[in-house]
């Protein structure tokens, strides 16, 4: 169904690629693993036993998890419309 100068099945390739690069994406950022830390990396204060067993490999504090979460700033989405106005973006 691909117009133009696109071979057939472009389009379809196109979203697969693009949805496993989505799926490496997530799984690369899993979460922490391995053993985790007694005290906070970032301001060295106790992480509590409760915290270390719920996320194994650990390695911040509740505080700074949470400052570091406050911090992150989602990425767009994309838009696959080809619409002038996403061009524009």
């Amino acid at each position: 169904m691909a117009g133009g100068w696109a071979r057939d099945g472009a389009v379809s390739e196109q979203i697969e690629a693009s949805i496993s690069d989505e799926l490496a994406r997530l799984k690369a950022r899993r979460g922490p693993e391995g053993e985790s830390l007694t005290e906070c990396a970032e301001c060295e204060e106790p992480i509590p036993e409760a915290r270390r067993v719920a996320i194994p490999g650990v390695k911040l504090c509740i505080d700074c998890q949470q400052e570091r979460d406050a911090a992150h700033q989602p990425r767009g989405g994309i838009n696959r419309r080809g619409s002038k106005d996403s061009q524009l973006k």
